[in-house]
């Protein structure tokens, strides 16, 4: 298992789209993958619903956990995606 916090940087906030996209990207690894915000909100990334749940804005710390065989590539994937790496 691996755990990193990260804080939200992009350059939108994470309205239903962004969110589906995100979704869309956990769901392409095989591991399990959760999102935790405000250090009470847990919810499984690859779920929309919990997902839409957390509302995520830019500055707000996020932590990543994730389990299984690809989990470094989960954590590496989803951390680009919410810190805006791709889009620069």
């Amino acid at each position: 298992m691996i755990q990193k916090t990260v804080t939200v940087n992009m350059d939108s906030e994470m309205e239903a789209r962004s969110v589906a996209v995100m979704v869309q990207l956990a769901s392409q690894y095989q591991s399990s993958i959760y999102v935790e915000s405000d250090g009470q909100k847990r919810v499984n990334a690859k779920s929309i619903m919990g997902m839409m749940y957390l509302c995520l804005n830019n500055g707000t710390p996020v932590t990543l956990t994730a389990s299984g065989n690809d989990e470094q590539e989960a954590i590496d994937g989803l951390e680009h995606f919410l810190t805006g790496s791709d889009q620069k």
